[in-house]
């Protein structure tokens, strides 16, 4: 007798809600794409951590933890910031589910 698979033709999204980590994997994907695409804008005009910091007004541990794709904290004024630092801007829209 075969045994019935339930996630058979269900998304992967709905495993994830089902297992109830469907928020918590979006924002390690958002943080993740973040730290890839400044980190993206530093190579491209050559801008070290430690001139990333001093061009944000902080420290280095905190750009370590903005680059950081395993690290969910950051603020969004560490984000804005970055992206200025960079000669980028941010922009985020809501999106219907």
């Amino acid at each position: 007798m075969k045994k019935h698979n339930k996630h058979i033709g269900s998304s992967f999204d709905d495993f994830l809600e089902e297992n109830k980590i469907l928020d918590q994997c979006e924002a390690a994907a958002i943080k993740r794409v973040l730290a890839w695409q400044i980190q993206k804008a530093m190579q491209e005009a050559d801008i070290s951590k430690a001139e990333l910091a001093r061009r944000m007004h902080t420290s280095r541990a905190v750009v370590d933890r903005l680059l950081n794709p395993d690290n969910p904290s950051i603020t969004l004024q560490s984000i804005e910031k970055a992206a200025r630092a960079v000669n980028r801007r941010v922009s985020f829209e809501l999106s219907p589910v």
